[in-house]
């Protein structure tokens, strides 16, 4: 990368905590080194707590854009300066694009998800779904797989600040939508365990199985794995979760992690901020996906 940094080269960011483990970086530089682009992307680890500096960095300095991750996908929204329609109706951001100082938040993760899957010749159209997690990623996948034709998406989420939101994204994917959605707690597992004997698809869109909870899975009881499950996790790091590991070993015959997800959500903020496409053929052999 040294031989194309000069005083020319354009930054782009991502803000997350914890981030160290991330991928982004080689799949966006990768990206720019193939396509012979001036720019370069950086990782910062930054929560909550630094989030205003960081975005006033990113005006300051006039970072062309940045990718946005756990904590920071909601809180983010009051600082910026406008919302596209989805991360509008999704109340998160994962991507920014700064538009000559005025900040624009958009968020790709319900469609890279949506693409991961198709990729692996899932549909969600007329699919029951059942989805836990309505953090950033849970709430811009439920949004998309309303979109997307979803037959039902019932979420499962645990009675923490995010279980509002889940209420919230119910109420509008019923009244936007022809996608019946519902919210349950966690904590009802008779619900959860049925709600997994009905549905076509499971995602996982929690931080269990990535550090420090590597170690845990939301799904223990091999009863609930079946062959025509479909069973996908949002983390990616570590690339084989509790969860997978699991459902593998129980007879899963579609099970996947969150690598297709960061590609595809990964390429549409590439459009968005640089306005060029990502060489996705390049990048998914960078990144051991081929």
């Amino acid at each position: 990368m040294a031989e194309r940094l000069n005083g020319h080269t354009l930054l782009v960011s991502l803000i997350a905590t914890p981030i160290r483990h991330s991928l982004s970086p080689t799949m966006w530089n990768e990206a720019f080194a193939k396509k012979g682009m001036d720019y370069a992307y950086l990782a910062f680890e930054v929560g909550n707590e630094q989030l205003e500096d960081a975005v006033k960095g990113i005006r300051a300095l006039d970072i062309q854009g940045s990718n946005v991750s756990m904590p920071n996908k909601q809180k983010i929204i009051p600082l910026l300066d406008e919302l596209s329609p989805a991360a509008e109706m999704a109340g998160a951001v994962n991507t920014v694009v700064n538009q000559k100082g005025h900040l624009v938040g958009h968020v790709t993760d319900g469609t890279g998800c949506m693409r991961a899957l198709r990729e692996e010749g899932v549909e969600i159209k007329d699919r029951i779904v059942t989805l836990t997690g309505a953090g950033g990623a849970g709430t811009a996948i439920a949004i998309q797989a309303a979109l997307d034709g979803a037959k039902e998406i019932r979420i499962f989420n645990i009675d923490d600040e995010h279980y509002e939101t889940a209420r919230e994204n119910v109420r509008k994917i019923n009244e936007k939508t022809n996608t019946l959605a519902s919210v349950t707690p966690l904590t009802d597992q008779a619900a959860f365990k049925q709600s997994l004997a009905e549905s076509s698809v499971y995602i996982d869109a929690t931080s269990v199985g990535m550090k420090p909870l590597q170690d845990e899975s939301l799904i223990n009881d091999s009863d609930l794995i079946r062959p025509d499950l479909v069973i996908f996790d949002v983390v990616y790091s570590p690339a084989e979760t509790k969860l997978l590991r699991f459902a593998r070993e129980h007879g899963a015959k579609q099970a996947y992690n969150g690598l297709g997800m960061m590609l595809y959500q990964g390429a549409e903020a590439f459009r968005l901020i640089t306005g060029e496409d990502m060489p996705i053929a390049h990048v998914k052999q960078a990144l051991g996906l081929n």
